[in-house]
């Protein structure tokens, strides 16, 4: 993690900015790339955009499922303990991090 530091940028008059360099080189931003803002309680907060973060479609189908599980909560079954065996069949051995980002392409 990059130390804790502040630059300041100057807004236009059409609304933009400039990323500080040393901003960008944190961020590992280069031309092209995207930026989210963060808006709370606590002020602003920016960071590097990734698409998949951004997946409409994905936020869209997370919506869809948060809402089906909150109507109809009895339709919620615990997995099998035959697909639970399976699943550690498969995975015995591999370590697993959900918060480690994903390496290369990945096929759904």
């Amino acid at each position: 993690m990059a130390r804790p530091f502040e630059e300041t940028s100057t807004i236009t008059s059409k609304g933009q900015t400039t990323v500080p360099k040393s901003v960008r080189k944190a961020l590992g931003l280069s031309e092209g790339d995207q930026i989210a803002f963060r808006v709370d309680e606590s002020g602003v907060t920016l960071r590097r955009a990734d698409e998949a973060e951004d997946d409409p479609a994905i936020a869209a189908f997370l919506n869809f499922l948060a809402k089906d599980i909150e109507a109809n909560p009895g339709r919620l079954r615990t997995l099998a303990p035959e697909m639970v065996a399976r699943i550690e069949q498969l995975t015995e051995g591999m370590r697993f991090d959900p918060a480690e980002p994903i390496e290369g392409d990945v096929d759904l």
